[in-house]
Formats: C-alpha cells, sequence, structure tokens
C-alpha cells in the first residue's frame, strides 16, 4: 500500500505529482499543518502513522493527551475510503466528529454511526460513505454486529479498522465490553483490511489479550511511557466530602474540573450542590436523555459551565485540555479506570491534581456490584480492587505504584514531589529482616497462596486455609507474630513495587518470587520500610464538628455555653433546646458570623438559626475581632433544600394522623427509623405535630410526667431519663416525648 493516493495529494497540493517515499517524511508533516495545523507530532505519532500507511496491523499504549487520535485520524484523511472506527462512547463519538469537521470545508468528512440516530439520519451517513465523502466512520460496537450495518460496510471501501478503547476487548481490563470481543470475526466478515488498536491503559497481561483475541499478535507494538509528569495524585479520607470539595473547588477559581461519583443519584446531588454554592456544574450520566447529555458537555467544552459530575461507570469522552483537576467522590473500581479518569486533567502539559476522597466501604459497595456474576470475574472484579486499596493505602510515591502496575520502572527522585507521599513522606524504618521472612515464607508455601494466606502465615493467625493446607504445622509459622497483618500486607505492598515479588494474574493474584526476591534471601541488604497510611477509622457519618476546618477553640466553647445557659434561664427553657454541644463545639472550630453560616452548623436549621442565632454570631463576632481569628474563608457552605421524597411522604402522612407502623410499612421502614427520621426533621427546625399518636400509646398524666421532665433537665440524653424513671418508660416512648418537647419548645 502506498503512502498517498492521487486525489489526496491533490487535496493537499492541487496536483497529481507522485510522489517518491522518500519525501514521506516531509509530506506527513505537511499534511498534519494542512489538516491540523501542528508543524510537529507528539511522541511516537509519525512513527505510528507510517505504520498505518504502510499497511500493516498496529497497537498503541498511549497515556490520555498523548494524541491517539491523530494516529487513526490522519491516516484516514490521507488513504482511499473510509476508516471504520469503533468506539464504545457516543458522547466521545460527536467530540471527535465535531472536532474533525472543524479541519476541514466539507461536513461530510466524519460520521458516527450509533442508537442516536433516527432511521432518516442513518441513511444521510450511509449515502455519504457511499459516495465516497467520508474519511471516517465511527461506529458503536453494538451497531457493528448489526447485520444490515455489516452488509453497507461490505459493499464500500474501507481503507482500516480503528479500535479506541481497546481495552474494553479484555476480560482483564477496566471496562470490559462483551461486544468487542466479537469484532475480529466481524472484521473478517467485511474486509481484509489492517487495524489499529489503540488504549491509554493496558498492563502487559491486558495487551497480550487484545493482540491474541485480534488475532494481531504480529502487529506493531508503540508503547509510550504512561508517566504523566505534569499530574498530582493525593489521596484524602473520606470525611465531610461535600464541604471538602466545595472548599477546594473555591482555591480553582475559574479552573475547569470533573468529578466522579459512584452513583448517578449522587452525581445529581453533588451537581446542584455546586449550584446552590455557587459554582457552575453540570450534571452528566447515562440516565439523562441523549440531547441533555450533548448540551451539558458543549457547554463544558465551551467554558459555560466549570465543573462536569459523572458517574464511574459511564465514560465521559470529553477531549478537553484544559481540566485542571479531576476529584474522585467515589474511589474507582480499578488502577485502569483511575488512571483513565485521571488522565483528562491537564492534557495540554499544565497543571493537572487528582485527589480522590477514599474508605473502604466504597470497595465494599463495589464489591457487593460484583455479587452474581460469575466467579471468573468475579475474581477478576476483586483482584481490580484490591489493586486499588493498595495504591489508596501505600506510603510508597504513588507515581512508582501506577507505572509498576503498567509495567514501567520509575525511580521516585522523579516524582518531583508531585504526589501527596513524596509531599509528604511518612515515617521510615530499617526492614531487612521483615523483608528475609516474607520472602521466605513464599518458599514456605511454595510461592502457592494469596498476600492474605501470607500474612496469615507470618502472623501465626489459624484461618480455615491455613488449616486446611496444614501450614499451621510447619516449623517457621508464626515467626512474624511481633507485627500485625496490616504491617506484613504493607509489606507485600512495597516488596511489590520494588521488584521483590511478582503476582501472577492468570491464577488472580498467587505471589512469585522474582529473581531479584531470590537475590534478597542470598544476600541480603537495607530496605526501608515506610509506613501505611491507615483509613480503618473513616466513618461516612462523622460529624463536622470533628474533623472541622481548623483547631478546636476551647475559649470560645467556654464563652458560648455560658451564652446557652444565661438565655435558656432567660427564656425558661433547658440549654439543649437552643444549641445542642454538637452545634456550640462546630461553631468553636468555623466561626460562624451571620445567620447565613449559621444555618450550616451542624444541627442548625434556618428556624433555629432565627430564633436563637442573633446573640451567638454576635459574640462570636466580637471575639474574632478582639482575638485577630483568621476565619475559614469559605466556610460558607450551603446545605441543599431536603427535597427527599421520604421526607415530603413523611410529612404528609404525619398530617393525615397516619399511624407511625403504617407510615413505615407504605415507606419500607421500621419503625425505629420512622421515628429517626422525625428526628432528623425536627432537629432541622421544622415543627412535626405526633400528639394524634403519642396520645394512643401514654395517657394524660404520663406525657406531662415526661414533658416536664425535659422542660427541666439540663440534657436530652435518653439514658439519663430511662433511669430517672427507673425504667417505667420505654425508650420509643421517650423518644416520642422528646420529640413533642424539642418541636414545640425550639421550633
Amino acid at each position: 500500500m502506498s503512502y498517498f493516493r492521487s486525489n489526496n495529494i491533490s487535496l493537499l497540493f492541487n496536483n497529481t505529482i507522485n510522489y517518491t517515499l522518500e519525501m514521506a517524511e516531509f509530506n506527513l508533516k505537511v499534511a498534519l499543518r494542512k489538516f491540523f495545523g501542528f508543524d510537529s507530532f507528539k511522541g511516537t505519532q509519525e512513527d505510528i502513522i507510517t505504520n498505518v500507511l504502510n499497511g500493516n496491523n498496529t497497537f498503541v499504549i498511549m497515556p490520555t493527551g498523548g494524541g491517539k487520535s491523530m494516529c487513526y485520524q490522519l491516516p484516514a484523511l490521507l488513504l482511499d475510503g473510509t476508516a471504520v472506527i469503533v468506539s464504545p462512547l457516543i458522547a466521545l463519538m460527536k467530540n471527535q466528529v465535531d472536532a474533525i469537521r472543524n479541519v476541514s470545508d466539507d461536513e461530510n468528512i466524519a460520521h458516527f454511526l450509533n442508537s442516536s440516530l433516527t432511521k432518516t439520519e442513518i441513511a444521510r451517513v450511509k449515502k455519504d460513505v457511499q459516495d465516497g465523502k467520508t474519511k471516517m466512520l465511527y461506529v458503536a460496537p453494538e451497531s457493528l454486529t448489526k447485520l444490515e450495518n455489516i452488509a453497507f460496510l461490505t459493499s464500500v471501501n474501507v481503507s482500516f479498522f480503528a479500535i479506541d478503547e481497546a481495552h474494553c476487548i479484555s476480560e482483564w481490563g477496566h471496562d470490559f465490553r462483551p461486544e468487542y470481543r466479537r469484532l475480529r470475526e466481524i472484521f473478517e466478515k467485511i474486509s481484509d483490511v489492517p487495524v489499529i488498536a489503540l488504549t491509554a491503559t493496558a498492563t502487559p497481561k491486558v495487551q497480550y489479550d487484545i493482540q491474541k483475541n485480534l488475532n494481531m499478535l504480529d502487529a506493531k507494538v508503540f508503547k509510550s511511557s504512561f508517566n504523566r509528569d505534569n499530574l498530582y495524585y493525593e489521596i484524602r479520607p473520606k470525611k465531610d466530602v461535600e464541604k471538602e470539595i466545595i472548599r477546594y473547588i473555591r482555591t480553582k477559581e475559574g479552573k475547569s474540573g470533573i468529578i466522579y461519583c459512584l452513583s448517578r443519584k449522587k452525581v445529581e446531588e453533588i451537581a446542584e450542590l455546586l449550584q446552590v454554592n455557587g459554582i457552575n456544574a453540570l450534571p452528566y450520566h447515562a440516565g439523562l436523555d441523549a440531547s441533555t447529555r450533548a448540551k451539558h458537555q458543549d457547554m463544558f467544552l465551551m467554558e459555560d459551565a466549570s465543573i462536569i459530575v459523572a458517574t464511574i461507570a459511564f465514560g465521559m469522552g470529553i477531549d478537553k485540555p484544559d481540566v485542571r483537576f479531576v476529584i474522585h467522590h467515589d474511589i474507582p473500581k480499578s488502577l485502569e479506570s483511575y488512571y483513565q479518569e485521571t488522565g483528562r486533567a491537564g492534557r495540554d502539559g499544565g497543571e493537572g491534581d487528582c485527589l480522590v476522597f477514599y474508605n473502604y466501604k466504597d470497595i465494599e459497595k463495589l464489591e457487593k456490584f460484583l455479587q452474581g456474576k460469575p466467579v471468573a470475574e468475579q475474581e477478576i472484579g476483586k483482584q481490580l480492587l484490591n489493586e486499588m486499596v493498595s495504591f489508596a493505602e501505600t506510603s510508597v510515591c504513588r507515581r512508582k505504584f501506577i507505572l509498576h502496575y503498567f509495567g514501567e520502572e520509575f525511580e521516585e527522585h522523579r516524582c518531583s514531589s508531585l504526589c501527596d507521599n513524596c509531599r509528604h513522606p511518612k515515617e521510615k524504618s530499617e526492614g531487612k529482616e521483615y523483608m528475609q521472612m516474607l520472602l521466605e515464607s513464599l518458599i514456605d508455601l511454595q510461592e502457592m497462596q494469596k498476600y492474605k494466606h501470607y500474612c496469615s502465615y507470618l502472623v501465626g493467625s489459624v484461618t480455615a486455609d491455613i488449616k486446611s493446607y496444614k501450614h499451621d504445622q510447619l516449623p517457621r509459622f508464626g515467626i512474624g507474630k511481633e507485627k500485625d497483618e496490616n504491617f506484613w500486607n504493607a509489606l507485600i505492598r512495597q516488596a511489590l513495587v520494588y521488584g521483590y515479588i511478582s503476582k501472577d494474574i492468570e491464577s488472580y493474584g498467587i505471589m512469585k518470587l522474582t529473581d531479584k526476591g531470590h537475590d534478597f534471601i542470598k544476600n541480603p541488604t537495607p530496605f526501608t520500610i515506610v509506613k501505611e497510611h491507615d483509613y480503618s477509622s473513616i466513618d461516612d457519618d462523622i460529624s463536622i464538628a470533628t474533623v472541622g476546618g481548623g483547631a478546636f477553640d476551647e475559649a470560645l466553647y467556654g464563652m458560648l455555653i455560658d451564652l446557652r445557659k444565661s438565655l435558656s434561664k432567660e427564656n425558661s427553657i433547658p440549654p439543649f433546646v437552643i444549641f445542642q454541644e454538637p452545634s456550640l463545639v462546630d461553631m468553636c472550630f468555623h466561626y460562624p458570623i451571620t445567620i447565613d453560616e449559621l444555618t450550616n452548623i451542624q444541627g442548625v436549621g434556618n428556624g433555629k438559626a432565627s430564633r436563637y442565632g442573633l446573640p451567638f454570631i454576635e459574640l462570636i463576632n466580637n471575639y474574632v475581632i478582639d482575638n485577630d481569628i483568621e476565619r475559614p474563608n469559605d466556610l460558607v457552605v450551603k446545605s441543599l433544600v431536603n427535597k427527599s421524597i421520604l421526607k415530603v411522604q413523611l410529612i404528609q402522612n404525619i398530617d393525615r394522623k397516619l399511624p407511625l407502623e403504617d407510615i413505615g410499612r407504605a415507606l419500607g421502614k421500621s419503625i425505629d427509623e420512622v421515628i429517626e427520621e422525625i428526628e432528623s426533621i425536627v432537629s432541622s427546625g421544622t415543627r412535626v405535630n405526633i400528639n394524634y399518636y403519642i396520645e394512643d400509646i401514654l395517657d394524660r398524666d404520663n406525657q406531662e410526667e415526661i414533658y416536664d421532665y425535659f422542660s427541666d433537665a439540663e440534657s436530652d440524653d435518653l439514658k439519663m431519663a430511662y433511669h430517672e424513671f427507673d425504667g417505667d418508660y420505654s425508650e420509643e416512648e421517650l423518644r416520642l416525648m422528646r420529640i413533642k418537647f424539642m418541636s414545640e419548645m425550639a421550633n
């Protein structure tokens, strides 16, 4: 196959001169300048394009932002016929077709064929291809499997096939798509032309799996470095995450960013929360109709919106070079997903922050999604999740960890503090003897176990597996019991990263010694152990007060307690009716000085803020001025108005005076959960009348006795109330009366 056809030469030079192969480099650069306006190729682009033009199968592994699309777009423009490009994302197709049309006078030069088109639009696309007007046809894999489309493509001149996001082919990839496994057989039905497969994320195992499936083990492989040296990687504990995200975004004013969430519901919530707080954000997920998704994508590209909030499961497909940060509200399901998603930051080589909020509970949620799938798929999914946990919890250079995962060596000093572990290094200690114990344990167990088994063996934990293999009877069982399993787990991660151990992927993570590991056993050398991060105590629902913006101000707390007591006496109500202690504690972190700011304090709704708030914000304002306090400049994080259907239905049913048990059954809630919801509504400042229900379970004298108790009590603690009445009233009865009391007195 020659480099240029005469019609493409005329496109470039308006003549039909036949250029020789010696002119190829010059011609490619002229074509690059002509079509795309660039003077030089990026990295290995030119070699890849040359290989495609020469009619060879080509496999490209290139990080996001490396210029993969150019590797098939330029050959498509230069060769006769239409290049068929398989892409999994409708959004990505639209984005790339729009981009190609912008470099040509002819809008028909590129089309896409997918489920978003009408029959009329499909007919127009096919006619343009048949007429030779279309150089690139983007096709969804599902569309390519349809018999009518196979028949159509068989009838036209196909220049080559390109497979974007080729990792979808592999069951070991992070976004496996069964339709991708059929591509080779479909290609063979259509035309015997070369194939170029491209991906930004492929471990050595995935790379081999892709090539084998596509029957292109003969392909020339172009593998660029996975190192994105302009990206900063950071993992944060998942505490008070919504406020943390808003605070972070406010430090990036005017800059574009993407936030990934696990569910569509969370996407909508975060997008709305950002909008309420004056941040121009839009949701983006598969539940939105195609026109809304396209509109939101275009608004993001055109900078009418600065933030896109998207589901992890639904790929963005947005080629925007100046995304300055990517935030993961929830942990991704694999390192490949994480790498690809973070790769959307800083594609222009500029600043790109990659921030993940991590809680192991998210991993457990993802594990639940695997239930019901075939055993092999579950094992693969769990292994990918384990790698993600290792990355999140490791204290090794994160860049080194990622690159090791993709089979690339990296010295951490080159990170230049562009990850949190290098910027804020953890405690280190000498670990030669421990490394030797670990590596020798692999020999003890004949290199046939996964990491958890080795941890149990080293600490002497008699698990079911240890017992079944009789490993508890080996002489060295428990040799590392002076350390716990977390220590050995961390050491295994570091041994993997530094090349002493490898994982046998085919057998779902069985640990093997490398040559380097055998050498270490024979000749141990110093080894530095880095203390791991500990996220085990993170609680999703941890109160703002425990993780506030700064140090707890005890002096202010004492003043607020005194003020509350004074107002309590003045109004003849218990102190807790005004503000409960967690609210006062939160004020001592955030120093609210307006009613608006006060409503963002834990346990303070609009009603309480307007009723009792003025003296508190006046005291705090004077305290801030007198003591020259530097308040958090991003304190005001407005909460969403609670639009929960559950709470609306709950209040409506209470207004209808339905029994709480019936309300619970209708809402799929227990009586305890219903009472908890009512307590939440009342604590936020809304009055709820459940007298009708209380009348049925407590007579008037009992009600007055409990009511009088709360009127005089220093605390609303239920245990204290229970003991005060010597157990005469149940916890449920006391809770209901507390609701009645707080609703009437506090709201």
